[in-house]
């Protein structure tokens, strides 16, 4: 699954670096990133640094988009109970009462 959108975003940067005539020392150049960082995304190497693959999208002027996969997947989720836990305000929240505490005292 990973290898499979991997190769598909290779294939869609290469061409679109392509269509562009650059190079790929000039997409790294141009999205402060290493020539070799913009191989690899080539490559379809699945493990990237994300806001390393979003400078180079962005530089190509494509996007990642996140969707739905299928109706039934999209149903599951809504299906699902909710949650038990609810905020200090008590509405209810998909936080764990223990993640809830922790992410309440890092806020500034």
């Amino acid at each position: 699954m990973a290898t499979a959108f991997a190769d598909h975003l290779a294939d869609e940067v290469r061409a679109r670096r392509a269509a562009l005539r650059l190079s790929q020392q000039d997409v790294a150049d141009m999205a402060g990133v290493s020539e070799r960082f913009v191989r690899f995304v080539e490559q379809g190497k699945p493990s990237v640094q994300l806001d390393s693959l979003l400078a180079v999208l962005e530089t190509l002027g494509l996007e990642l988009q996140l969707s739905t996969r299928s109706r039934a997947a999209a149903r599951a989720l809504v299906r699902q109970p909710p949650s038990d836990v609810s905020s200090s305000d008590g509405s209810p929240s998909d936080v764990p009462a223990s993640d809830a505490a922790s992410e309440r005292s890092a806020r500034p």
